[in-house]
């Protein structure tokens, strides 16, 4: 077994602002795992909050745990070693993707297959981050035209107040009449709970599918004041980083986001959907500022999933990487053996 890693800056078409702060270019991780003359490929996108902050933390820490004897190891188990290390789950996460990207590999089989699930069909969300109205304004058409994208994730929690989220979000409404898309929204935890009970209702009025994430991670007990009579449904995204965190918010959400990132990866996903089934949860599956191979990888198992954010890899220009492609507003990994994710050779070779 043999790891070969690999630093690669990701440019993006626009900035993403969000209520903690503004995400631009920024480099990422990718790993070849060889074995046996068969190769999978992974992908890191650091994030402090994913106690990784920088690629050479990433592979600092893999190194760490490769030297830990884990080459005959299954994925629960070199998880479970991870969490118990203190490995960042955005650095497991990319190991994770390329050991089950060799294993499909090896049985000949598109990963989805691999795993007995149904290819991807339900369309994506893009998002657009927290911008002044006269920026969605110019924008919007920028992200639709020429495009077969349905649904649009909108990021509120601005710092400036609701105020702020009410101009930013009537704008959108304006801008995107003309495309019929469906609107969701994320906040990021950048409410009080007043100010989330508040705008869920405001929203509700105008059409959202749902709300993400409408308190901030640790005030979970507040879940139960917005749940009761809740006028949108309610996911949670960075309350749920693990599988274990499926359990102790159930009774009060309407579902969880996961992320390969935050999670883990593959391996902690399929529990988490699982887990989710268990409670009676919807599920979403989302991303940070990654490219087509932790797109790909993700989208693999987004067959099985309600609600899709697979998104990041078309606000890169360019995307380093092969793997996805959008067809009818659905983000569907190519249909290969393995997850299809392949980082470009002119970034490796």
């Amino acid at each position: 077994m043999q790891l070969k890693f690999y630093k690669v800056l990701l440019k993006k078409r626009f900035p993403l602002a969000i209520s903690r702060g503004i995400r631009g270019d920024a480099y990422n991780l990718f790993l070849s795992f060889e074995k046996d003359g068969i190769i999978g490929w992974g992908e890191a996108a650091p994030g402090k909050n994913e106690n990784a902050g920088s690629v050479e933390e990433v592979e600092s820490q893999l190194n760490i745990l490769m030297a830990e004897g884990i080459e005959n190891k299954t994925t629960q188990e070199i998880n479970k070693i991870a969490r118990a290390m203190g490995i960042a789950p955005c650095a497991t996460a990319a190991l994770d993707m390329a050991i089950w990207d060799w294993k499909a590999k090896n049985k000949d089989l598109p990963l989805h297959q691999f795993l007995h699930f149904p290819p991807p069909s339900v369309p994506t969300s893009i998002t657009i981050g927290i911008n002044h109205p006269e920026v969605v304004k110019e924008r919007i058409p920028l992200m639709f035209e020429d495009s077969t994208i349905k649904a649009l994730k909108v990021k509120l929690g601005a710092p400036q107040g609701i105020e702020a989220d009410q101009e930013m979000f009537t704008q959108v409404l304006e801008s995107t009449k003309k495309y019929g898309i469906k609107i969701r929204v994320d906040a990021n935890g950048g409410w009080s709970t007043s100010e989330a009970i508040f705008m869920m209702k405001w929203l509700s009025y105008r059409g959202v599918d749902y709300i993400e994430q409408p308190i901030k991670e640790g005030e979970e007990e507040d879940l139960k004041y917005l749940y009761h009579n809740r006028p949108l449904p309610i996911y949670i995204d960075e309350s749920c980083r693990y599988s274990e965190d499926v359990a102790k918010w159930a009774e009060y959400i309407d579902g969880v986001n996961m992320k390969l990132m935050k999670c883990g990866g593959i391996t902690d996903a399929l529990r988490i959907i699982q887990l989710a089934k268990q409670y009676k949860l919807k599920t979403m599956i989302g991303c940070m500022s990654e490219s087509s191979v932790a797109i790909a990888a993700a989208a693999s198992i987004s067959g099985v999933i309600d609600h899709i954010d697979l998104d990041s890899h078309y606000n890169l220009n360019p995307d380093p990487s092969t793997g996805v492609k959008m067809i009818n507003g659905v983000t569907i990994p190519d249909f290969v053996p393995g997850h299809g994710g392949i980082l470009k050779p002119q970034y490796y070779a």
